[in-house]
C-alpha cells in the first residue's frame, strides 16, 4: 500500500465516520420528536396543566389575594370610622332602610 492509497482510505474512512454521525444526530431528533409527541398525549391524558396556564392563575391568585387584603383594611377602616361617629352621639345609618323616610 502506498501513501497516496492509505490516505484515501483514510478519507474514505473519515466520511463514513461522519456520515454515521450525522445520521446518528438525525435518528436522535426523530426519537427526542416522538418521544414529546407521546409525553404530550400522555399529560394531556392525564388532565395536567401547562405550565404557562399555572403561572397565570398563580399570578391572578396573588393580585386577588393582595386586593382583598387591601378591600379588608378599607372594611376596617369604615367600621371603625362609623363605630366613632356612633359614639359620638351621631345615628349610625345602617341596612336596607337606612335614611329612608315614612314617605318612601
Amino acid at each position: 500500500m502506498t501513501n497516496g492509497s492509505s490516505n484515501r482510505v483514510l478519507d474514505e474512512l473519515a466520511k463514513l465516520v461522519t456520515d454515521a454521525a450525522g445520521a446518528a444526530q438525525g435518528v436522535r431528533r426523530e426519537v427526542e420528536t416522538a418521544f414529546r409527541g407521546q409525553a404530550e398525549r400522555l399529560l394531556n391524558t392525564m388532565d395536567v396543566v401547562q405550565r404557562e396556564d399555572f403561572e397565570a392563575v398563580r399570578e391572578m391568585a396573588i393580585r386577588a389575594r393582595a386586593e382583598n387584603t387591601a378591600l379588608l383594611a378599607r372594611i376596617e377602616a369604615l367600621e371603625a370610622l362609623v363605630g366613632q361617629k356612633d359614639e359620638a352621639g351621631k345615628p349610625a345609618k345602617s341596612g336596607p332602610a337606612a335614611g329612608r323616610t315614612k314617605k318612601e
